[in-house]
């Protein structure tokens, strides 16, 4: 399909233990929309859980392990929220240094909810200005961020655009404008 994503492929970080399906699917669907490929990478091989809060729901399967993937493989990192995924991947080395990676080479990343909790792990939010979850407001100042209430925000600080939503309500903003980072 072509769009203005063709010919690119976006990462998808997702731990096993669960993700909030929603906010997997829905930018997996925009990137699919949009003519992109998108690639699941998780801590593991096989398969992760998806949850409809915290009940289980779908499963999918990883298409490669974040420390075989790196930054150069893919044009953009999509980080699906709930509670259980950032709070996973921040305690793998792994992840984290996937996330630093992406972080460093300038590649946009897109996070949303809980997500941030993996960029403030891997050293990716001082000087840039995220909005999340509201509870993550303290963890994102503490770590040199400047946290904003806002549907999604986009931050061009630093290396790399950040596009970051609150919660799956914001969805539609947050896909269309993680769409034209990468597109970018």
């Amino acid at each position: 399909m072509a769009g203005p994503l063709s010919g690119r492929t976006i990462a998808f970080l997702v731990a096993p233990e669960g993700v909030e399906q929603v906010e997997l699917t829905e930018p997996w669907n925009a990137v699919r929309q949009a003519g992109g490929t998108p690639r699941l990478i998780s801590t593991q091989s096989g398969e992760v859980q998806g949850f409809h809060h915290l009940d289980k729901a779908d499963t999918f399967t990883v298409d490669a392990r974040a420390g075989e993937a790196g930054p150069e493989d893919f044009a953009g990192l999509v980080l699906p929220g709930g509670v259980a995924n950032p709070d996973f991947l921040r305690t793998v080395p792994d992840a984290v240094e996937f996330v630093r990676a992406f972080a460093e080479s300038g590649r946009p990343i897109a996070a949303i909810c809980h997500a941030p909790w993996t960029l403030i792990e891997a050293g990716a939010v001082r000087g840039r200005t995220l909005t999340s979850w509201p509870c993550l407001r303290t963890d994102i100042e503490n770590a040199g961020g400047h946290w904003v209430d806002q549907e999604v925000k986009i931050c061009d600080a630093g290396p790399g655009r950040l596009v970051t939503s609150r919660k799956p309500d914001d969805l539609k903003a947050f896909c269309e404008t993680a769409i034209e980072a990468f597109a970018a």
